[in-house]
């Protein structure tokens, strides 16, 4: 091969467009406070899958002897709650129902209104009216009071919790699977398949998903946090999770009325609560950010 062979190869090479999501991760990496906010979020789901493993003692067991013990008691660094049960532990594992309250029902709900809005999005017309005027009744509620009233409805519990909670998500997840889905439907491209004689369910398999899938994926990160929120709120009011399960709404109920002896120690699932429902709005920040084609 010439000199001259090898130097156009490099200059090809070199020249070679990167693919989108590499643009993505590259964009994403420069962007400190994002990274910040995807370790913490990283670390919390760690901690949760592994609390049976790091939690020093098990969150069930008390002793009333050690009832509401100050943070720096020895044996126990994050003092007790209400029932002498080891704060540090309780909070470990109250990273695993509270991560799974949070994620899970955005998880469900991003399947369900991402199908819901892109069918709404790419049949357009009177099938796109109706289905979005249906959603639109769910926006007549604030969401808090909507989640509320179906949780009040079903009943305490996990599962309902869960489906309350997917109940609210999906709506916004839906219109903005819609909204996304009817400015890519009117591309050239997407004419252009029409034209060629593709069947709807190709199209939107092949040239929509692709395309509408990291923008809906993006908003539902944000969600999570507001998720979070929501279910700590439901444990609070009695209408989520249910002793003697570790969970940090649950938590930040039994402790109530120890704000007045033990002020920082009936703190603690509330900080643990903002900071994974904020690291999660920052990571959903960084997200959008990096995938800004602009940039």
């Amino acid at each position: 091969m010439s000199a001259a062979q090898t130097d156009f190869d490099t200059l090809a090479t070199a020249d070679k467009p990167q693919g989108y999501w590499r643009g993505v991760g590259r964009r994403f990496a420069k962007d400190k406070v994002a990274v910040a906010a995807a370790c913490v979020a990283g670390g919390m789901i760690l901690m949760a899958i592994f609390a049976p493993w790091i939690a020093p003692q098990d969150p069930f067991q008390g002793t009333m002897i050690r009832r509401l013990s100050p943070i720096g008691t020895e044996g126990y660094p994050l003092g007790a709650d209400e029932l002498g049960r080891d704060m540090l532990s309780r909070l470990i594992y109250g990273a695993r129902l509270s991560l799974f309250m949070g994620v899970t029902p955005v998880l469900i709900a991003f399947v369900i209104g991402s199908a819901i809005g892109i069918a709404a999005g790419y049949a357009g017309g009177w099938v796109n009216s109706i289905i979005m005027r249906v959603l639109d009744v769910f926006y007549a509620f604030p969401s808090v009071l909507l989640a509320i009233a179906i949780s009040g409805a079903l009943g305490a519990g996990i599962l309902n919790g869960l489906l309350s909670l997917t109940v609210v998500f999906i709506p916004p997840i839906a219109r903005v699977a819609e909204s996304v889905t009817t400015s890519v439907r009117k591309l050239e491209y997407i004419e252009a398949a029409v034209a060629s004689g593709a069947s709807a369910f190709t199209i939107v398999r092949v040239h929509v998903l692709g395309n509408v899938l990291g923008p809906i994926f993006v908003y539902a990160t944000s969600l999570i946090s507001v998720s979070m929120i929501l279910a700590a709120g439901l444990s609070f009011l009695g209408l989520g999770v249910s002793p003697p399960n570790a969970e940090w709404g649950l938590m930040l109920n039994t402790l109530r009325n120890a704000i007045y002896v033990q002020p920082w120690l009936a703190a603690l699932p509330g900080v643990m609560i903002f900071l994974t429902s904020i690291s999660f709005n920052m990571l959903s920040d960084g997200l959008r950010s990096a995938m800004d084609i602009k940039q």
